[in-house]
């Protein structure tokens, strides 16, 4: 079971990468806002995992919070773009 969590952890490192890389490809100003969102994604899963790991259960309050807190602010940073163009 260990084996099959750190496999799935190298996995999900792998592809927090790939997510980076597109980040620093990207041209528009949402997809870079939404591949961050991707990666906090993928974090919060690592979370979990690490969680799964350990015996404590703190990790996945941590994780509920970074979720919410991530949520949020692409939410707002959307809305922040949405309304700049706006007023273009």
């Amino acid at each position: 079971m260990i084996n099959l969590i750190t496999l799935i952890i190298a996995v999900l490192c792998l592809a927090i990468f790939i997510s980076i890389i597109r980040f620093i490809t990207a041209d528009d100003i949402y997809t870079k806002i939404l591949t961050v969102n991707l990666i906090g994604t993928k974090i919060i899963l690592l979370v979990l995992l690490f969680g799964a790991l350990s015996v404590k259960k703190d990790f996945t309050d941590i994780a509920m919070i970074y979720a919410l807190i991530n949520f949020i602010s692409t939410i707002v940073i959307l809305k922040y773009y949405e309304d700049k163009e706006e007023y273009k």
